[in-house]
């Protein structure tokens, strides 16, 4: 039998709790340290906030679900959750660099940012639909019966998340625009509809 704990140890879920807190909170700094110039540029960035913070709180909600009856047993486990973490710390900083007033004179820096961003995203709701799908291993018996399908539900939808971010950084969504913005950032309010349909479910 092996000695990793089959739950993840306090250590882990204090050190998970901290990186998603540390990241709304550079999220938060950033809004300081761009002051604006006129009125209306107060409500944008609070939109803009908005949107990292959504994502943020939405990935967290369903890590700590996940967590909660998923053991850390294995390896690919915890080499997933580190990963996750990572991912979830390095967030803020993408998501700043595409909202950047300084970037948008430098387009190449602004495609560079934003597929950076798009892989980030994608590879945080891939990681939560490898956990989702670990909970609905019916041989592992992690969640009761009549759970099952609604967790399946939930795996594909997070994969097909996934799919929504992984497949903006083709030339495709970044060259063709709407009112002078790459269709690439208008996808990605995608998986926030599809977060929010999870929940009403």
């Amino acid at each position: 039998m092996s000695d990793i704990p089959r739950h993840p140890t306090p250590r882990i879920e204090s050190l998970s709790d901290l990186i998603f807190g540390l990241a709304l909170s550079v999220g938060t700094i950033s809004l300081i340290t761009k002051a604006p110039k006129h009125p209306v540029d107060i409500i944008y960035d609070v939109m803009q906030f908005g949107f990292s913070f959504a994502i943020l709180i939405s990935v967290w909600m369903r890590y700590t679900s996940i967590m909660s009856v998923l053991p850390m047993e294995d390896r690919k486990t915890i080499t997933l959750n580190i990963l996750m973490l990572f991912l979830v710390a390095v967030e803020p900083y993408l998501f700043y660099l595409n909202v950047n007033y300084d970037l948008l004179d430098n387009m190449v820096l602004l495609d560079t940012a934003s597929i950076l961003y798009a892989l980030d995203m994608a590879g945080l709701m891939a990681i939560l639909a490898l956990f989702t799908h670990q909970l609905t291993i019916e041989e592992r018996k992690l969640i009761p019966q009549s759970l099952l399908s609604k967790y399946r539900n939930i795996r594909t939808s997070l994969f097909i998340s996934a799919a929504f971010f992984a497949i903006t950084i083709l030339p495709f969504f970044w060259t063709l625009s709407l009112q002078g913005t790459p269709l690439r950032f208008y996808i990605w309010f995608v998986p926030l509809f599809l977060s929010s349909v999870r929940r009403i479910k």
